[in-house]
């Protein structure tokens, strides 16, 4: 008989997505009862994202109350609602690997879109938006009308874009900028502070999709910070890591990522660069699944044990060489929101450890999902759901009231904003920042 939990750390076994077995809907339909079965038993993550409700409704439904007489088809909108952050497996179930039970939800969960993308099912506006490098290059050019067109204060375009792409009119969408991080970096060198504790260090920060064509300042700030503390830097940015395809079970896709960029960064790494990413969704693809869909690849495992979160390596560097002097508190204090895929990387509190470095620190963190899920939280399908999720995240965002709103997930802090005006459209803060934007501005820095 199997206990109800383990004392083992949870491990994940590596993805067998080359094997036909892997995508064969009887066989992913039977897993799924299976994993399904045990979720009803015991229900610990009845809380946690729309999952869980809406397979306990279904079980319920049936006039005998057990999952045999749910059909397989009604599976669908359990595997739709899931958002692959990995908080069932991180934090609530007692049945992950090593337990016998050897129950790994999210990845069954990304096991069938799998199977639903070989079928041809995924949906085309899905498809596109996954395409980062792509939307960002051809949006670069006409930013400024890409961004009027995407405000949700234009309403008839908005409606447009939802009735086409089928993303909800008020979901708040990434700005585009004209100029990426990699360019901005290439015309505004940064000079290294020879005289700072962890000079000597060096860093590749890759850029990501978000920080290169949405948001350069957290791109900009990182690199400030680490010039600032003595450490070397050098920007590369060869691919979008995946993690948008990843959600639509796009793994050969992901893999040929993973190929790429590993491949890139292997002769930084050969020169003693460690690698950063600037989100915590591109880290964890770094860290974990690119060596879970490519374990026999050398070049990938040798990047995921040189690869560290931003947060990460700056609270490393405090730790064992000491920072910089320069650091003045934030006046008004920080509501920090720790994103799922940071907590997924199993790290600690790494971006509460950094803000915690500043003079009179003043943190009040936040650690729940915000409900956002990439892109699956601006679809129309989702978007409510996504707020609900998420309303006790910005409930305490809102009751903090804090001089500044940080979350390590871009789109988590902005899918907050969005909360926090629906709870009390007076509060504030009104913008959120990455943690390591604020760490500039502590240190005085502009990034203009």
């Amino acid at each position: 008989m199997a206990a109800d939990g383990h004392s083992d750390a949870p491990t994940r076994h590596p993805i067998p997505w080359t094997e036909a077995d892997y995508t064969d809907r009887q066989k992913i339909e039977a897993e799924c009862r299976r994993v399904f079965d045990i979720c009803h038993g015991c229900r610990r993550c009845f809380n946690l994202c729309d999952s869980f409700p809406k397979l306990f409704d279904l079980i319920d439904a049936t006039p005998s109350g057990e999952l045999e007489d749910v059909p397989n088809e009604a599976f669908k909108p359990v595997v739709d609602a899931c958002t692959l952050c990995d908080m069932c497996f991180m934090t609530k179930c007692p049945y992950v690997p090593p337990h016998e039970f050897d129950l790994d939800f999210p990845h069954l969960m990304l096991r069938y879109r799998a199977m639903e993308r070989k079928e041809k099912k995924t949906p085309l506006a899905s498809r596109q938006l996954a395409e980062t490098d792509r939307n960002g290059k051809l949006a670069a050019p006409v930013a400024p009308l890409v961004n009027w067109a995407s405000d949700t204060e234009n309403k008839w375009m908005r409606r447009a874009v939802e009735g086409v792409a089928g993303v909800h009119r008020d979901a708040a969408l990434p700005k585009f900028q004209g100029k990426s991080f990699t360019a901005r970096a290439a015309d505004e060198p940064a000079a290294v502070n020879r005289d700072a504790p962890a000079f000597g260090r060096k860093a590749v920060l890759y850029a990501t999709c978000f920080a290169n064509y949405n948001n350069p300042q957290i791109g900009l700030a990182a690199r400030a910070v680490l010039a600032k503390n003595g450490v070397e830097t050098e920007i590369v940015y060869p691919a979008c890591c995946g993690m948008p395809k990843l959600e639509h079970g796009d793994l050969e896709a992901v893999a040929a990522r993973a190929h790429k960029v590993a491949g890139e960064m292997a002769p930084w790494i050969d020169k003693g660069y460690a690698v950063i990413a600037l989100v915590p969704s591109c880290a964890l693809m770094l860290k974990s699944e690119w060596p879970l869909l490519l374990p026999e690849a050398e070049a990938v495992t040798r990047l995921a044990k040189a690869t560290f979160d931003i947060t990460e390596y700056v609270v490393d560097l405090a730790t064992k060489e000491g920072l910089a002097e320069g650091l003045r508190p934030l006046e008004g204090g920080v509501a920090l929101h720790l994103a799922c895929h940071a907590r997924a990387q199993n790290m600690g509190q790494k971006a509460a450890e950094m803000l915690r470095l500043l003079p009179k620190a003043d943190v009040k963190v936040i650690e729940r999902c915000s409900g956002h899920g990439g892109s699956w939280g601006v679809m129309k399908a989702n978007f409510e759901t996504a707020l609900k999720v998420g309303k006790p995240v910005a409930r305490q965002a809102a009751e903090a009231k804090k001089a500044y709103l940080a979350s390590e997930c871009p789109l988590a802090g902005a899918h907050i904003v969005q909360g926090v005006e629906r709870l009390d459209a007076d509060a504030v803060p009104k913008e959120s920042y990455h943690p390591i934007e604020l760490f500039a501005h502590a240190y005085g820095i502009s990034l203009t």
